[in-house]
């Protein structure tokens, strides 16, 4: 029976080298502790025209030029799961032997996934911890909001539906406007209205610091990661 790759026109093979040898643009996309053993067995195929692009989180540019051929094309990229939903946020960062050119390409490439933006190296576990782990954060909203308004009556499967549909207009409504976030929380709150007094009880319940807190930890926790 046909691979699902071979069922979309790709071709498939179980062998790194011949990955390599057949492409220009290679991504890694291993767990952190096979990836030297993967570098080690592509690295006499790796050559001055190859790009590659390490997907794998706690591995650094540096470590990755290490292990690969001397002024190897090297970046480092951290996407986010709604990536397979073409909502991702992407970052990425290029090595010494990278150029203009090989980020334009990358760019061009994953501007069809979602947001893909260019970065130091050091932004990367900041992403790690505000993006990667923060889609949790998000569901974690989602879920309370949709909650709140079960508990006031309203069925579970509608509740969940609109909570969803509030966070991607609000999310969409950041993007297009370009305006700061607490601007167009202002725009919601009419004075004495029902927002101000929803506003009151997550200040009460330390919302703000939580989250940074969360971001904080995550960051920390990469950065650890990277570390072992």
């Amino acid at each position: 029976s046909l691979s699902r790759g071979q069922e979309l026109g790709c071709r498939t093979t179980h062998c790194n080298l011949e990955v390599v040898q057949r492409s220009t643009l290679v991504f890694l996309a291993t767990k952190p502790h096979i990836l030297p053993g993967v570098l080690e067995e592509i690295r006499p195929a790796v050559e001055s025209h190859h790009i590659v692009v390490s997907l794998v989180a706690g591995v650094t540019i540096h470590t990755l030029q290490r292990l690969l051929p001397p002024r190897t094309k090297v970046l480092r990229l951290m996407p986010n799961l709604p990536c397979v939903v073409q909502a991702g946020a992407m970052v990425f960062s290029r090595g010494a032997g990278a150029g203009a050119g090989d980020s334009a390409l990358l760019k061009n490439l994953l501007s069809s996934c979602g947001l893909c933006e260019e970065v130091p190296e050091s932004y990367i576990d900041i992403h790690t911890g505000l993006s990667g782990s923060g889609v949790a954060y998000v569901y974690l909203f989602a879920e309370a909001l949709a909650e709140g308004a079960v508990k006031m009556g309203m069925p579970g499967a509608l509740a969940s539906k609109i909570a969803a549909q509030t966070l991607l207009g609000a999310a969409k409504m950041l993007l297009e406007t370009g305006e700061h976030p607490a601007k167009l929380r202002g725009d919601v709150c009419t004075p004495g209205g029902t927002t101000i007094y929803a506003l009151h009880q997550l200040e009460k319940g330390a919302l703000r610091a939580t989250v940074m807190n969360a971001v904080e930890a995550a960051t920390n926790r990469a950065c650890d990661m990277a570390k072992d």
